[in-house]
């Protein structure tokens, strides 16, 4: 396992470089669609409400390897064969960072649809008396009094954007997966590669997840 670490380390850590690029791509994307699709979750407005109920069930309801290959293969398609657009290619990494951002984003919009619902309704009430417009309120009032609870969810919903991504392998994204592949291929030896990637993920994993308690205790301790 030391040998093959001294051989192809490097190549390894870049490719757990490319693995946390693209899961940081990802969730940055998602956080904003979480956020859009989340506030619109909590609004009186019916359409509103009935999509992002439908966006949420749909994205979820879908394997996330099944919507890679949509959008690697079928977006493409449908532009250049359907809709006579013609040259629309996308890249791995274009077509992960949507697949991410899709999928990410509907669990972070019910995240954030939570952290708005667990802030008292009379915040809202009373920050409307005082004469702020609802996106005003929402933007000053409510939302900064949310993001205390969302934190350490978004944190984990990292953690696992991170994991998802070895999901992304089979659009031929060079992240830890699809590199440990190629590694095995060249020297197969299976058990010794596949357990140096385990402890990478397993080391970034355990630091992040640190990282999410850490910042919750702090979290709690400066509400009280």
């Amino acid at each position: 396992m030391i040998d093959i670490f001294n051989k192809y380390g490097t190549i390894l850590m870049t490719a757990m470089g490319q693995t946390l690029l693209l899961a940081l791509y990802g969730l940055f994307f998602a956080c904003i669609i979480g956020l859009i699709v989340g506030i619109m979750s909590v609004l009186k407005n019916k359409f509103c409400r009935g999509f992002a109920l439908v966006f949420v069930n749909l994205i979820r309801g879908v394997p996330m390897i099944v919507l890679a290959y949509f959008i690697f293969f079928g977006i493409p398609f449908l532009c250049n064969s359907i809709m006579k657009i013609g040259g629309v290619t996308l890249t791995a990494l274009q077509a992960g960072t949507i697949c991410l951002a899709l999928n990410c984003g509907a669990y972070m919009a019910e995240i954030i649809r939570a952290g708005i619902q667990s802030v008292d309704i009379g915040q809202m009430e009373a920050a409307r008396s005082l004469g702020l417009p609802y996106w005003r309120a929402m933007q000053r009032v409510i939302l900064p009094q949310a993001i205390r609870t969302m934190i350490p969810s978004i944190i984990n919903q990292f953690i696992i954007t991170l994991k998802d991504t070895s999901i992304l392998s089979v659009i031929g994204f060079p992240e830890l997966v699809n590199t440990a592949k190629n590694v095995v291929a060249a020297t197969f030896l299976s058990f010794q590669t596949w357990g140096i990637v385990a402890v990478m993920y397993l080391i970034v994993i355990l630091l992040l997840q640190w990282a999410a308690k850490v910042l919750e205790r702090r979290l709690k301790y400066e509400s009280r």
